[in-house]
């Protein structure tokens, strides 16, 4: 067998002419890489830093205020404030708003002159245990360097008996054991309505319009919004019917408590899923074929798989990520979803990741009222 690589020149040529014509595949071909370097290079902390922290100081004494600039100093913890009950720590770790609450209490500083061996309490968010380990492990070494500090001279007594002349104790809310797929399944849930709501309908009128059968849709009397919701309302089913099988499977299977009712998680996943639909419909009227549409899908699935939270620590994230972040929907989809199901959290602490939801679902369905077109190019 002979080959003629005059022939494959040829065809070569073709195709690499195609390829310049067909901008969109030129451009995703350039930047899914470049996008994905700039993630996993800047983004993408598996060890976060700087976590929210609140202090509930019972104690003014020398020792518990060193300890507080101890924090402060650290890389692991950022003070942002003091707060006056353990309410309102509580409050603050159930909405997600901190990710630890550190507790100094009464008369620290007295107990520990007595050699009493005062403890200080850590309650940290470790619904995602991987956000909070290092600064966990870390609390300890503070205690334990702002204390040597201070434990010289006349108070260096009492380090005599005791290298550790207090403690640290860590309560891990929402998640003690630390179990991942507490934290992976919920967030699976978004992911895979996300991937696939987005693909099925920016799929649907592109393949039509391949087909020749959009000509027909396009000389009946209907209204964009009417071709919407014709096209989105079945796969709002069968995006309830994913919902169900994963929400099933978390629980019989994989023991995940279900703190939260069924309620606020239906709502949010109906919002959740008519954003993804609307996403979808949008690329399909801007892609020319059905390959394009895969390469648009990819291209906005991937910043939501990695800049959400569910792959990585939200927190560990910088601020430039952060805010490109808080632009996507399945991040406060999964917030919902975690704080409902392992947090019990009720619609008053999600106020404002289903008002962010609701936003960003209005935006998406007018964007693609606006870019659906009544005759074809």
């Amino acid at each position: 067998m002979i080959l003629s690589f005059a022939k494959i020149r040829a065809i070569l040529k073709k195709e690499l002419i195609q390829l310049k014509r067909d901008r969109a595949t030129a451009a995703m071909v350039i930047f899914i890489p470049l996008l994905q370097l700039l993630l996993f290079g800047y983004a993408i902390n598996n060890d976060p830093k700087h976590l929210t922290t609140v202090v509930l100081s019972r104690d003014n004494g020398i020792f518990a205020r060193n300890f507080i600039v101890g924090l402060k100093n650290s890389e692991y913890f950022r003070v942002t404030g003091e707060i006056k009950s353990d309410e309102e720590g509580r409050k603050l770790l159930q909405q997600g708003n901190v990710q630890f609450v550190v507790t100094i209490p009464d008369s620290f500083s007295r107990n520990l002159m007595r050699r009493r061996n005062p403890s200080v309490l850590i309650e940290a968010d470790a619904a995602d245990p991987v956000t909070a380990a290092g600064a966990v492990g870390a609390a300890g070494e503070i205690l334990a360097s702002a204390l040597a500090r201070d434990l010289k001279g006349a108070p260096a007594f009492l380090r005599i008996d005791n290298p550790n002349p207090a403690n640290v104790i860590i309560h891990k809310l929402y998640n003690p054991e630390g179990f991942t797929n507490y934290n992976i399944i919920p967030g699976l849930t978004g992911v895979l309505l996300m991937l696939t709501g987005i693909m099925v309908t920016a799929l649907s009128l592109t393949r039509e319009r391949e087909r020749g059968t959009m000509e027909n849709m396009l000389s009946m009397p209907v209204k964009p919004i009417e071709v919407m919701l014709g096209k989105i309302i079945p796969y709002i089913l069968i995006g309830y019917v994913q919902a169900a099988i994963i929400v099933a499977a978390a629980e019989f299977l994989f023991d995940i408590p279900m703190s939260g009712g069924w309620f606020l998680p239906a709502v949010a996943l109906l919002i959740f899923i008519i954003c993804n639909l609307a996403l979808g419909l949008a690329v399909s009227t801007i892609a020319k074929n059905q390959m394009q549409s895969i390469q648009m899908t990819m291209f906005i699935f991937l910043p939501s798989l990695m800049l959400s939270g569910f792959m990585f620590p939200f927190c560990g994230m910088p601020s430039w990520a952060q805010t490109i972040g808080n632009c996507i929907p399945m991040t406060y989809f999964m917030r919902i979803v975690r704080g409902i199901m392992l947090k019990g959290s009720n619609f008053a602490e999600m106020s404002q990741n289903f008002l962010a939801l609701l936003l960003f679902m209005c935006v998406a369905t007018g964007i693609t009222i606006k870019l659906y077109r009544k005759t074809l190019d």
